[in-house]
This record gives structure tokens, C-alpha cells and sequence, in this order.
């Protein structure tokens, strides 16, 4: 026998060795694929948020903001609805910019509610949103996705049913979120009424309105109405919305129709600027906080003229900008800055606030895409977002919806939630008796107190592999993404839709079709 033989039926002979070894640990990570999903409920974080602004810097911005608003001001385009309404209220309207006096906004933020319930048709699954909670949504707006053989296509309604499946499967995904892609094969005047439908037969998850136009955020409404009962909606929040600002310092008739529709029905906005620093904000943090809280603190009060007491949430989305192409930079540490400073105000005027997500600019769920979606993911956690859209699924810059994306950072998001949750301080965790059964010199692998606890001592990922090499090999050598294909697919096979009254199904179904009817096809 030659020694490359030898060495070859040592390797085989190891081989086998560890497959009886390490098959215990795969073994565990297919009963965790295979376990009964549970939802969790929204996150009630025990960690005090993060604050990066001292109270000279915060005074500082606050400053300079209230002079852009003073004397710069925010254009109102297409609405002179609301530039009487502006007048009305004490701004001074000059053609369709807005200039406010100082604290008129900060007054009129003060009837906004610091917190509210967004109730889900499944009552279970109703979210408090603002103070220390944080609720998680999926990836939204993507025109494109990235099916599960890897293709990047246009997006398709099956898509979007794919999407809202695996959020509602998804157990740290508290939301079912809005327009988790485009279907690109319904008409642009009618998908919404399609989109928003999909949210409500395949998902009992609260889930977000249409915004593209007045009477799409109508439509919303009366869907809504249809789904709870008209006084119900009048009362409660069943809707969240998202109205970006058109930065810089813009709010256009589309966004404005949309935030005084919901608004008025007393249904919650998201009041965000969308920011790329160096393109349409400053390049420096303190410059972009200063115009962020000139247009979100202008759309949250404008949100009080339309119904004082409706729900809104001040938000902002920020990235920063590539200098060398132009395109925006996903993970760096500047829009980390940003997204907790803005946080750190939204707390100083008692409001809930939207921020963070998983984002990359990266086209492929590979490295890029994990560091850069951490370095989004942490820093909105440790900010006190209270919620987080895009928090699974975004790629290629929000171009790109991922089904193995969604379930690679739905694990991560369940690793954040347990981290939420803070240090249990109770008498088992305290181990005082583990400590003393162990002693000097030992190990706690056997003791009685790791045995009553090993199940759910640490966070178990459902897509990472920690086997051996050899066992990885032997498992077929299967990276990342491709764990997180074949979870996705089970978590489809398992997948069972909440009932919902038949009743409701029938004149939701009727009312969309006699809307369709009502109006030919635009693709524009």
C-alpha cells in the first residue's frame, strides 16, 4: 500500500469517526429547520438606547434648524391645500415655501401620541410602536428580486405572495410589512389593490398602506374599513404608511395627498427624509441632522394639522454616497451616526422613530451584504429604533428583493432580539450552584445546572453551520445562502394560511375587482 493510500483511508477513516461525532450537531440544526415556527411577540427592550449626541451638540442643531426652517423653509409642491393650512396655523407661505417660526412645529408635534398600537386582524399580532419597543418589517420597494434559483428578475405578484408568506413564517418578524416588492405584471394604477389584499389574505401580521397616490391611500383605507369595521378605524390604528420626503427640504403633492388621507382616518405615517448624504443632504453628520429635523419635524406637525391625536412616526433613512461612482454606500459609519442622532431627537420630542434595516449595496447575499446589513442592524438597535422597515431581504441598494437574504437576516434578527432582551438576572441565571457543583479546575459540560439549561441557554442560528470541516463536506459543502434556499422552501411547505371571514374575503375581492373595472390599464 503506497503512503498517498495510507494517507487517503486515514482522511476516510477519520472521516467516519467524526460523521458519528458532529452527526449529533446536524442532527439538532435539522430539528431546529424542522421545529414548529413561533411567533414572537414585538421587542420590549431592557437596554437603555445608545446616545452619541452630547446636550451642547443636540442645542446646537436644534439651532440651526430652526433657522433653515425659519429662513430657508420646506417647499410644499402641488398642494395648496396644505399651504392654507400652513398659513392658517401662523407659517409664513411664500409661493410654495413654507418658512416657520421658531418652536411653531415643535408645538404643534406635541398632540402626536409618544406611543400607539397598530392592531393586526389577529389581535395576537398587534405591535406597540414608540417607547421601548422596537417591531420589525421586511425589505421594502424593490422593483427586481432574487428568486430561488439565484435569477434577478422583475418582480411578479406571486413574488410579493412568496414574501408576505415567509414574514408571516418568519418568528422575529413582527410585521408583514407594505410593498415588499413591486409586481411588476399588474398595472402601476392597479398593483396596490392587489399588494395590499396579498397582506391581508396570506398574513394575519399587521401590515403597511399604499402611498403612491391620494386615492391609492384611499383605497387603503376602505379596504381597511372593510377588514375592521369603519368606527373601528375611526378609533384605532390598523395602518402604517411610509411618506419620504423629497429631500432636500421638499414635500410634494403625492406624499402630502397620501399623509392627509391617512392622517385624517386617523391612521399612522412614517415621516422620513431619504437621505444620501453628499447628494441630497450634507456631507457631515451634524449638517444632515440639521435638514432631517427640519423635514421630519415639518411633516410630523403638518400630520397634527390634518387630525390632531393621529398616530405618526418621525423617521429618516441615510447612507452615505461612493465619491468615486456616485452611488450610494451601504454600512458605513457616518448614517450609523445619523440614524441614532435623529433617534436621540425623536425621544427629545416624545416620538416614536423609524430607522435602520439590513442594507447593502451588495448584489449577492455573500460577505458584503452581511457586513454591511450588521453594521445598519446594530447601530439601529443599540439607537432605540422603535420601527424597523427593511430589517430582511434588502439587496443591491433596495433594488434587489432576496428570498435567501430574508431568512439569512430573519436569523440575525432573532439573534437581536434575544440581545434586546437584556441579562437575566434571575436565581437559575445567577448559576450559584453550578459554580459550586463545578469548582476549581473542572468543566460545566455535565453538571446538573448545564443540563437543565443547555436547550435554550445560548442563541441556536438555523443557518449557520459550526460543524466540523468534515461534516460540512460531507453535508454537501453547502455555503450560507444556500442553507438559508432550503429553509425558506420548508418554511413554505409548512406554511398554512390564516383564516379569514369569508364574508370579508368576498367584498374585499368585489371591491377590487369593481375598482380594476372602473379604469384602464397604466403602466406609468
Amino acid at each position: 500500500m503506497t503512503d498517498a493510500t495510507e494517507q487517503e483511508n486515514g482522511t476516510e477513516g477519520r472521516r467516519s469517526g467524526r460523521r458519528g461525532a458532529s452527526g449529533g450537531a446536524s442532527a439538532r440544526r435539522q430539528a431546529r429547520t424542522d421545529a414548529k415556527l413561533e411567533s414572537l411577540p414585538y421587542i420590549h427592550r431592557q437596554l437603555e438606547p445608545m446616545d452619541v449626541l452630547s446636550a451642547e451638540a443636540i442645542e446646537i442643531i436644534e439651532n440651526n434648524a430652526d433657522i433653515l426652517m425659519e429662513e430657508v423653509g420646506v417647499v410644499y409642491s402641488d398642494d395648496e391645500e396644505a399651504l392654507k393650512m400652513w398659513k392658517d396655523a401662523g407659517a409664513d407661505v411664500k409661493g410654495d415655501r413654507v418658512h416657520f417660526p421658531k418652536g411653531l412645529c415643535r408645538e404643534l408635534m406635541k398632540t402626536a401620541p409618544p406611543t400607539f398600537t397598530q392592531h393586526a386582524r389577529n389581535p395576537a399580532r398587534s405591535v406597540e410602536i414608540g417607547g421601548k419597543n422596537t417591531v420589525f418589517a421586511p425589505v421594502y420597494g424593490p422593483p427586481f428580486v432574487r428568486g430561488f434559483d439565484g435569477e434577478r428578475r422583475y418582480a411578479t405578484i406571486e413574488d410579493f405572495q412568496t414574501l408576505v408568506k415567509l414574514a408571516y413564517m418568519a418568528p422575529a418578524m413582527h410585521h408583514s410589512g407594505g410593498t415588499v416588492c413591486e409586481p411588476c405584471d399588474i398595472a402601476v394604477n392597479k398593483r396596490h389593490l392587489d399588494m395590499v389584499y396579498s397582506h391581508i389574505k396570506y398574513s394575519d401580521k399587521p401590515f403597511m398602506g399604499s402611498v403612491t397616490a391620494p386615492e391609492r391611500a384611499e383605497d387603503t383605507v376602505k379596504m381597511a374599513q372593510m377588514l375592521f369595521g369603519e368606527e373601528f378605524v375611526d378609533q384605532n390604528c390598523v395602518l402604517v404608511s411610509l411618506v419620504n420626503c423629497n429631500s432636500p427640504m421638499t414635500m410634494d403633492g403625492t406624499m402630502l395627498g397620501a399623509l392627509k388621507t391617512y392622517a385624517r382616518a386617523n391612521q399612522a405615517s412614517i415621516v422620513s427624509p431619504f437621505i444620501v448624504g453628499g447628494a441630497m443632504s450634507p456631507v457631515t453628520v451634524a449638517g444632515t441632522l440639521t435638514q432631517v429635523l427640519c423635514e421630519a419635524t415639518s411633516g410630523v406637525a403638518f400630520s397634527q394639522l390634518c387630525r390632531p391625536g393621529s398616530p405618526v412616526i418621525m423617521g429618516t433613512f441615510a447612507t452615505s454616497i461612493s465619491m468615486q461612482s456616485g452611488a450610494p454606500a451601504f454600512g458605513t459609519p457616518e448614517p450609523g451616526q445619523v440614524l441614532m442622532g435623529a433617534a436621540q431627537f425623536a425621544r427629545r420630542y416624545n416620538l416614536p422613530f423609524r430607522s435602520g434595516g439590513s442594507l447593502t449595496g451588495a448584489k449577492l447575499p455573500d460577505a458584503q451584504a452581511a457586513y454591511e446589513s450588521a453594521n445598519t442592524l446594530w447601530p439601529a438597535m443599540l439607537g432605540g429604533v422603535n420601527f424597523m422597515l427593511h430589517s430582511a431581504g434588502w439587496l443591491e441598494g433596495g433594488l434587489v428583493s432576496s428570498f435567501d437574504k430574508f431568512i439569512m437576516d430573519c436569523d440575525q434578527l432573532a439573534a437581536a432580539q434575544k440581545f434586546a432582551n437584556g441579562i437575566d438576572m434571575s436565581e437559575n441565571a445567577q448559576a450559584m450552584s453550578a459554580i459550586r457543583e463545578v469548582g476549581p479546575g473542572s468543566h460545566y459540560l455535565g453538571c446538573e445546572h448545564t443540563q437543565n439549561n443547555f436547550k435554550t441557554a445560548f442563541y441556536a442560528s438555523n443557518v449557520a453551520d459550526n460543524n466540523s470541516f468534515e461534516q460540512w463536506e460531507i453535508e454537501g459543502k453547502l455555503q450560507n445562502d444556500q442553507r438559508a434556499n432550503k429553509i425558506a422552501h420548508s418554511w413554505l411547505e409548512k406554511y398554512e394560511i390564516p383564516a379569514l371571514d369569508p364574508g370579508v374575503d368576498d367584498a374585499l375581492q368585489e371591491f377590487i375587482q369593481n375598482k380594476k373595472d372602473s379604469m384602464p390599464d397604466a403602466f406609468t
